[in-house]
């Protein structure tokens, strides 16, 4: 009878030593409850030890977690309405607070950061217009707010290590949508207007040279002619001036026939002249 009452002690012991032992992993912390009361906190990786059947332990993720949130509707200094989707960064700081608020229920403290979140960017993007929330610094709207939101996050033991926000979206149930494709119509429109006045004045600018140029080009052509004309006609004179200092008499008859040729060039030509006038006299018979 006395090894079945030694084996079952050692059961016993060895269980009671099981029960009273507990490791925590890497990146893990843990807690001590002792009947329900908090005993001891922040224990770290490693072996540790409580009274079994007494003291029982809670263990804890400490790294970093992503928060998920909903996305929320905002409304900006305009009173535009806009929908922003966001997650949050964090982890646990401090395990007494964050076990006394939250029973050490992450879904708890998850929908207790929300509106803590919720709140701090609602206060950023109330003092932003819609154009400086969507195409401004994100960075800059979660950094002013990123110690605010820490601040409501101490009390649950928790500390917001990023806050980024995903998508900023305009909801299709509001007016915003319109306004927005109106400003930007507005905005081509207006680039438009501008580009064809711009256009419109270097057209005019281009046709005013072309035509100062045509204008130049013209008068220096009439004046090259004019000295061209009046080359030929020095010329001409001079010419006709030694033929008739050699031969005067077929000078003068050469420049009559140039003269009835001009004159009866049409055909129906019709000269009344005295019949002594000198105009006539090659025409005349010696006969």
């Amino acid at each position: 009878m006395r090894y079945p009452v030694l084996i079952a002690l050692a059961v016993a012991t060895l269980l009671a030593l099981m029960g009273s032992m507990f490791v925590v992993q890497e990146g893990h912390s843990a807690i001590v409850l002792n009947l329900g009361r908090l005993a001891r906190t922040d224990l770290g990786p490693g072996l540790h030890f409580k009274f079994p059947l007494v003291e029982t332990q809670l263990t804890f993720d400490r790294r970093l977690d992503v928060l998920p949130a909903e996305p929320e509707r905002y409304l900006t200094s305009e009173r535009k309405d806009i929908s922003v989707d966001f997650f949050a960064v964090g982890r646990i700081e401090n395990l007494r607070s964050f076990y006394r608020a939250t029973g050490g229920d992450e879904r708890i403290a998850i929908e207790r950061l929300a509106p803590i979140i919720k709140d701090a960017l609602r206060n950023e993007i109330s003092t932003r217009t819609l154009s400086q929330v969507v195409s401004g610094d994100r960075a800059g709207i979660v950094a002013a707010q990123l110690a605010a939101i820490n601040r409501g996050a101490s009390t649950l033991g928790v500390h917001i290590v990023d806050l980024r926000i995903k998508q900023i979206d305009l909801p299709t149930d509001s007016k915003v949508i319109g306004d927005v494709y109106s400003r930007m119509r507005a905005q081509r429109q207006q680039v438009a207007s501008q580009l064809r006045a711009e256009g419109a004045e270097q057209a005019q600018r281009i046709k005013a040279d072309a035509d100062r140029d045509s204008a130049v080009l013209v008068a220096e052509a009439e004046r090259d002619a004019q000295q061209l004309r009046g080359e030929g006609d020095a010329q001409a004179a001079r010419l006709y001036a030694g033929a008739a200092e050699k031969d005067p008499g077929f000078y003068a008859f050469q420049r009559s026939l140039e003269a009835y040729r001009h004159a009866f060039s049409g055909g129906q030509t019709v000269i009344v002249v005295d019949k002594s006038d000198p105009f006539l006299q090659y025409l005349k018979s010696d006969r």
